[in-house]
């Protein structure tokens, strides 16, 4: 009875010491952002007399004039489009080609501007656009906490370039942008394929 009676005031000694060994101090709970309500993708048509191009944006955003670049050369075509509800915008830099800028020249801007995020990138992806119009150009697709994560240019090789990038107006955190950023590629990818040159 003894030998039984002592085992029973080790085992109670051995849980009490084992449920004893909690932390001292709490853990804190992951981080959480807040929920992002998006809204239905629907499309209007950009079409001005004014501009070599035409396309299909997101009836969430408004195009505005890139008024700080209207000082550069050829960037009388330039233009945002702006998402208020999201707090973005893709900024559209348009060039002809020419013997100032021929094509080569501006697929090397692109490419260096687009890689030029590569400091803060998890990995950059590159796949090649072909639309139904018979438009080549190139997709990129910044991973991590770089400032735009997506990024592309279309051109038809003979008279026109456009160049899109996609920035939110916060401190880049892929983590909590990643919802928007998705969504906002989709409407991107819309803009590209239904992209026609004048």
């Amino acid at each position: 009875m003894t030998w039984n009676h002592n085992f029973c005031i080790a085992l109670y000694v051995l849980f009490i010491s084992l449920s004893a060994c909690r932390p001292s101090e709490p853990v804190p709970k992951p981080k959480g952002y807040f929920k992002i309500d998006l809204p239905t993708h629907q499309y209007r048509q950009f079409d001005s007399a004014h501009y070599p191009f035409t396309f299909a944006y997101p009836v969430y955003g408004h195009i505005t004039r890139d008024t700080n670049l209207l000082s550069d050369e050829g960037a009388a075509y330039w233009l945002n489009v702006d998402i208020p509800e999201l707090n973005a915008t893709i900024y559209l830099s348009y060039k002809a080609i020419n013997q100032e800028y021929p094509l080569a020249r501006l697929v090397d801007e692109s490419y260096r501007l687009s890689y030029a995020h590569d400091v803060k990138a998890d990995y950059i992806k590159t796949p090649q656009i072909v639309t139904d119009q018979g438009l080549i150009g190139v997709y990129y697709n910044v991973g991590g906490n770089a400032a735009s994560s997506y990024q592309f240019f279309v051109t038809d090789t003979l008279q026109h370039f456009l160049r899109g990038a996609l920035y939110f107006n916060v401190t880049p955190n892929m983590d909590s942008l990643k919802p928007a950023a998705n969504f906002l590629k989709e409407d991107m990818e819309h803009l590209i394929h239904t992209l026609k040159f004048k």
